[in-house]
């Protein structure tokens, strides 16, 4: 049977220079190969130390987003008599659903335990949960998009920097291991990560939820010495959990500048994700998801580099007018 190299494939579609069109056979990508194992294995074990972060992270996989007793397990290291005790502990059922906010879309942090792609998950085993968020559809509260910020960070260095094991960064060859982190979530609507890095690289990633659309945006100070260069960066969206988007397919995408699309079978309510600079517009069927990715300018020591980032739902028929419109925004400056 032929076989495909993943190492080779995640990394061709990394590269700037080589633009791949994943596979949709199920069989090429080992589709059928995957099992619940795959991802129990591909999950940080975290266990909430607190009555007010266990009611929280409970909540969030529980009211929102609609995970099992198994899921949560994955996630928290807690036994099913343990989930069992906690939700009558802090009354936290799956129905009905919480209200969600009216003046401001619904962004939480993703709490893992389910692998927010449906494919190729031998490109993303042991997904970090800190790098990731959950923007949820504002037509339909059980449907969220998982957005991942950043998935990966290259450099003149190397691979700097990656969100989930696969191919190894400059630090795994190292030796380091990287602290886990969590979203800093004190403000409503608002999420913060900073990360430094061994060799004190330093980024931060900003989620603020507005009215119509999520502001994305990372910075990237360097503390190191030398001059930082070929600083590209992947963001992802992923449709998995988003209802009525998540073929695994690129014929429900579109592509319109650095604008990436997807849209469901009506073609009348779409998701919309584009970052500035940018360095490259694609998506991965397989996954499924879009990408918009950005490339920050060169960085000298000392120095601090931004870009910024977009994510939104439009419902309506006109997307093309609607892209002119955002863009007539300068979102962006």
């Amino acid at each position: 049977m032929f076989k495909i190299n993943f190492t080779l494939l995640f990394a061709a579609v990394l590269s700037p220079m080589i633009l791949i069109v994943a596979p949709t056979s199920r069989a090429l990508i080992g589709q059928d190969q995957q099992t619940e194992t795959i991802d129990a294995d591909s999950n940080n074990f975290r266990k909430p130390t607190s009555d007010a972060n266990a009611e929280y992270w409970l909540k969030s996989m529980v009211s929102y987003h609609g995970f099992s007793n198994d899921e949560i397990t994955i996630a928290t290291g807690w036994t099913q008599n343990e989930i069992e005790s906690l939700k009558v502990k802090f009354k936290i059922s799956a129905s009905p659903k919480p209200n969600f906010p009216t003046d401001k879309l619904l962004v939480m942090p993703y709490p893992g335990g389910r692998h927010p792609r449906i494919g190729f998950l031998d490109g993303a085993l042991r997904p970090q949960r800190e790098t990731k968020f959950s923007a949820f559809l504002p037509w339909d509260q059980s449907s969220f998009v998982v957005v991942d910020v950043p998935e990966a960070i290259w450099s003149n260095l190397g691979l700097t920097y990656l969100a989930h094991t696969h191919i190894p960064t400059v630090f795994d060859k190292r030796g380091d291991v990287l602290p886990k982190l969590e979203w800093d979530r004190r403000k409503a609507g608002e999420l913060y990560l900073k990360r430094v890095l061994p060799n004190k690289i330093e980024f931060t990633s900003k989620v603020v939820s507005k009215k119509g659309h999520v502001a994305m945006s990372m910075t990237l100070k360097n503390g190191t010495d030398q001059k930082l260069s070929d600083l590209r960066v992947q963001n992802c969206v992923m449709l998995k959990s988003a209802k009525g988007y998540e073929a695994q397919s690129n014929e429900n995408k579109r592509f319109i500048g650095p604008y990436v699309l997807c849209h469901d079978a009506t073609k009348s309510k779409w998701i919309i994700t584009c970052w500035k600079p940018n360095h490259r517009p694609w998506a991965n069927g397989p996954c499924p998801c879009l990408h918009s990715d950005p490339k920050f300018p060169d960085c000298d020591p000392g120095e601090t580099q931004t870009i910024r980032g977009w994510l939104s739902f439009y419902e309506g028929k006109h997307v093309d007018a609607e892209i002119k419109r955002l863009e007539a925004q300068k979102w962006w400056e």
